[in-house]
């Protein structure tokens, strides 16, 4: 019998996505085959610091049952350098991570940077992908490069004057509008703006998240989320719908209240179908993702005067989404023919094989320069 594939789960954090991360982590830890892998789970604190997860870690040997709905951030203090280290006695000798950390410090491009130097492979998008994807300014901006449709928006810095830009903001988008952090998700920090009293609170607000946010026009129209899977090319998956039991899709009506209704598959035409699948595809190469991301987009079918919309907007691609037992992108994909665990099966080999292409190429120097310094 051949060994096991030993996987460091990863979650908690430093974002106000650490909730939600522990959750997706139990529902990990159950789906991953035990006789095929061996889940080592290490917790990120809220200030930082890594440890290894104890409690979690009996509680996956003990069986499913014995999972609990969401792993505690307690254990043993460990280096973050030890991850693929061999050679000391708090050495994380792993063969792949599982990184489910949502937002900054997880889902940025800096764990996956720090993953990087240890020479480990990780599921998911690489530095580029992730920081790209996190930034929703940078996001918008590739999106727009690539010529894809989006919703009208205003950048915002911290640093800048705030009556310029809520003139800027009433002359090109108007009222409702709304207003979230450029590094964060699960709508942390989003509010909607109907005034100008308002909208100078949801400044605030998303600024007091991070020094750069995003103003974007309110779209009168439908949620629409698209999994993708691998790359070069991705494969798309089912198409879902969110329909939302707040004001919008905030993160009480995700996480607390469950009042958003989620359909999968969504109700939309076949050419809608097909539409909106290709136009994940381009989102998620526009960002240069890799392995996995789950693309948001509205359905404006009417415009606000009455007339035809727009169609599909891409709202934003999330590089680790949700995992949870109500998160979309699973549900999508079992759907599509790859329930949970085979999911997670495909994205492990995913993150092998990216290993060994970039290990292929690592170090390369041009032959005339030899292995000098000089």
């Amino acid at each position: 019998m051949a060994p096991r594939m030993r996987v460091l789960l990863l979650y908690g954090g430093r974002s106000a996505e650490h909730d939600v991360s522990r959750v997706s982590a139990v529902a990990a830890a159950r789906a991953l085959d035990p006789t095929r892998y061996e889940v080592i789970p290490v917790a990120i604190t809220r200030d930082g610091r890594w440890l290894l997860a104890g409690g979690a870690r009996a509680a996956i040997e003990a069986g499913p049952d014995a999972l609990p709905p969401a792993f505690e951030v307690e254990g043993d203090e460990v280096p973050a350098t030890s991850i693929g280290a061999t050679t000391n006695a708090t050495a994380l000798d792993v063969d792949v991570v599982l990184p489910l950390i949502h937002g900054p410090y997880g889902e940025d491009g800096t764990v996956q940077g720090l993953l990087e130097l240890a020479g480990v492979p990780y599921v998911g998008s690489g530095v580029v992908g992730s920081a790209v994807a996190m930034d929703k300014v940078m996001m918008k901006r590739a999106f727009v490069a690539c010529g894809l449709p989006i919703a009208r928006s205003v950048e915002l810095r911290d640093s800048h004057a705030r009556p310029p830009l809520v003139e800027r903001i009433e002359r090109e988008l108007g009222y409702p509008c709304f207003v979230k952090p450029a590094n964060m998700g699960s709508s942390v920090g989003v509010s909607k703006a109907r005034d100008r009293e308002e909208l100078q609170a949801a400044i605030d607000l998303a600024l007091s998240y991070d020094e750069w946010a995003l103003a974007e026009e309110a779209i009168v129209g439908r949620e629409i989320e698209v999994g993708v899977l691998g790359d070069d090319p991705p494969e798309v998956s089912e198409v879902g719908e969110i329909v939302p039991g707040d004001d919008f899709y905030s993160y009480a009506d995700k996480y607390e209240l469950g009042t958003a209704q989620l359909l999968a598959p969504a109700p939309v035409t076949d050419e809608q179908r097909a539409v909106v699948r290709s136009l994940a595809a381009h989102a998620f190469e526009a960002c240069r993702c890799e392995a996995m991301a789950r693309v948001d987009f509205f359905l404006e079918e009417r415009g606000r005067d009455g007339g035809p919309g727009r169609g599909f907007l891409v709202n934003e691609v999330n590089t680790i989404p949700g995992f949870t037992p109500i998160s979309m992108y699973p549900r999508l994909w079992a759907l599509s023919g790859l329930a949970y665990p085979k999911l997670l099966d495909r994205l492990v080999e995913l993150a092998l094989d990216r290993h060994a292409r970039r290990t292929r190429r690592a170090g390369r120097q041009r032959p005339e320069l030899g292995g000098g310094t000089g």
